[in-house]
């Protein structure tokens, strides 16, 4: 996600002067194409996050259009503040890039894990929140969050995700996505965790089941036509990512639902991390598992309410 990042940020100050990238001390390396052609363009601000963001905001004043970049916990939590009034409250266009948000950084221990940002961030008024499901998502929702008239946090993963789209979809901001058509229930995929909601797909069809897969990159605000449609069409309807369960991109839909005039018969499930700390070491794929952000634990939980909330057949009610 963060090469797909970098070369499309380049392409994009290419073609408008106004964009300029500031970094909180990191991805040298990752962005001297962007350097090399627009150094003036380039700032690094150092392990100063918050300095960062009021900088970006004050060129927006001026006219710019800022991408402030660097890793997801020290561009929301630390910056918090700043977010909610020089970018929230003055409706500053700035995009605030969190790289390696999730479990990306699990190895470096829970400080660098990033499982709240969401039900931070989703409190501010006017500040669109969009989550990428793989790379191509990200170039397609960078170019839509340079051109919002507002303030957007851009939540990315970090390295070596697979690819889920062959090209750059036909993507824009609150517009989700359908990935996979299916009959009866329905996994709305929420960030870097889209390639493992498609393997856990599969393993609902050898068990026979027909799942759909909705990439709903956009946490705030959400995409209330794709929800009103799944919630009509499925009898199980599963959130899943890479953040607490405790008001994340689940949070948001329950408080959708709650709101509706006629309640949904269907089920809501919401799959993310729980509400703890990991203090243990272990890479991405460890904390997943440990989490349960597995294929085969999304696909058992998924089963198991698919089981349980669907109508019985002739066949099984005689049965039982």
């Amino acid at each position: 996600m963060r090469n797909a990042f970098a070369d499309e940020i380049t392409q994009l100050a290419a073609r408008d002067p106004r964009v300029v990238l500031l970094s909180g001390d990191i991805g040298n390396r990752l962005f001297n194409p962007f350097k090399e052609s627009f150094g003036d363009r380039f700032i690094n601000c150092g392990i100063a996050e918050q300095n960062m963001v009021s900088v970006a905001a004050g060129l927006a004043m001026g006219g710019m259009r800022p991408v402030v970049y660097t890793i997801a916990p020290f561009v929301t939590a630390r910056c918090l503040e700043q977010i909610r009034i020089d970018l929230g409250y003055h409706r500053q266009p700035v995009v605030v890039v969190g790289v390696g948000a999730g479990l990306s950084y699990a190895n470096l221990g829970a400080t660098h894990e990033t499982l709240d940002d969401l039900a931070m961030l989703r409190a501010i008024p006017g500040l669109t929140i969009v989550c990428p499901g793989d790379a191509m998502e990200v170039r397609g929702l960078l170019r839509a969050s340079l051109a919002h008239d507002g303030p957007v946090y851009l939540r990315l993963g970090k390295k070596g995700e697979p690819v889920v789209h062959e090209s750059v979809p036909d993507i824009a901001i609150i517009r989700a996505l359908d990935v996979r058509r299916g009959d009866d229930v329905c996994l709305l995929s929420v960030g870097n965790v889209l390639p493992i909601v498609v393997q856990a797909t599969d393993l609902l069809v050898e068990r026979g089941i027909s799942p759909r897969v909705v990439s709903l990159h956009t946490v705030k605000p959400l995409d209330e036509a794709i929800l009103r449609d799944v919630f009509a069409q499925h009898v199980v309807v599963a959130t899943v990512e890479e953040h607490s369960v405790v008001g994340g991109a689940g949070g948001a839909v329950a408080e959708w639902l709650i709101d509706q005039p006629t309640p949904a018969s269907a089920r809501l499930l919401r799959i993310g991390c729980d509400d703890r700390y990991l203090c243990e070491a272990g890479g991405q794929s460890h904390a997943r598992e440990r989490y349960g952000l597995t294929p085969a634990s999304i696909a058992q939980r998924v089963e198991a309410a698919y089981r349980h909330a669907r109508p019985l057949t002739m066949t099984e009610w005689v049965a039982s």
